[in-house]
């Protein structure tokens, strides 16, 4: 298959260095210093290579914030056979734009990051694949996760985004809490350094992928949820409420069962 990869970055790479064994592919980045260290592969710079490349499938792997926009400056160049393809983490107005485009198109999420996940041992990872779409194209995304190893699971769009709140919201902004108010420990405990090594990581991702988990329209709730409990915890803690501490912590352990 003809596969184009849109973006150079961390995970754009990662789909050419998956895919250039097995497939003919071409990268095409406006930025060329990203396509130094691109091999086995064609190296784009120019809307009209794309023309005489002609792919059969296109996987977008910019920033959220430019992916529509990357799709609509590239849509007039591709055969009108080709599907479309996106990894966003957030899928708010996606549906809507691919049933406006009328192209084949499939969504999918590979939900590890170059933060934490070992590339190379993805076994203990997920991803997703949106039921809505083209049969084909969401057979050809099943296939490539599950020989990665990767748990596939598949959402509608909806349903996507509603799960992405819950999963990267909350541990994004509880890490947020927690590197907000730390300071520096000449003896810190285990605890304190685990902490520390994941608020590390979240805090090294790149500022485009927090936004786009923060500003998901369904992230708000999540927060207000966070709040909610803090104020309890703090009340608890102002009373030094043996009873509700103990009945606090029995509820919080069999959410982590």
């Amino acid at each position: 298959m003809k596969i184009l990869v849109l973006g150079a970055g961390k995970m754009g790479s990662f789909f050419v260095d998956l895919l250039s064994f097995d497939h003919e592919t071409a990268v095409y980045e406006i930025d060329s210093k990203r396509l130094r260290f691109m091999y086995n592969t064609q190296r784009f710079t120019s809307l009209d290579e794309i023309d005489e490349f002609k792919p059969e499938l296109v996987i977008n792997a910019v920033t959220l914030k430019y992916t529509l926009d990357v799709f609509r400056q590239v849509i007039p160049h591709l055969p009108k056979d080709c599907i479309l393809s996106d990894i966003s983490s957030v899928k708010t107005g996606f549906k809507e734009f691919y049933e406006s485009v009328g192209m084949r198109y499939v969504s999918t999420h590979p939900m590890f990051g170059p933060t934490f996940a070992n590339l190379g041992s993805l076994s203990h990872e997920n991803a997703i694949v949106i039921n809505e779409g083209d049969y084909m194209g969401r057979i050809f995304f099943r296939d490539l996760y599950a020989r990665l190893g990767l748990n596939v699971c598949e959402y509608t769009f909806e349903e996507h985004d509603e799960t992405m709140a819950y999963s990267l919201s909350i541990p994004f902004v509880s890490t947020f809490t927690f590197a907000a108010v730390m300071k520096h420990q000449d003896a810190p405990g285990t605890t304190f350094k685990r902490h520390l090594k994941i608020a590390r990581g979240v805090l090294g991702e790149d500022d485009c992928l927090l936004r786009e988990i923060l500003f998901n329209p369904r992230t708000k709730n999540q927060v207000e949820r966070i709040c909610e409990e803090m104020k309890d915890l703090v009340g608890i803690i102002d009373r030094k409420d043996e009873d509700a501490l103990n009945k606090y912590l029995t509820r919080i352990r069999e959410n982590i069962k």
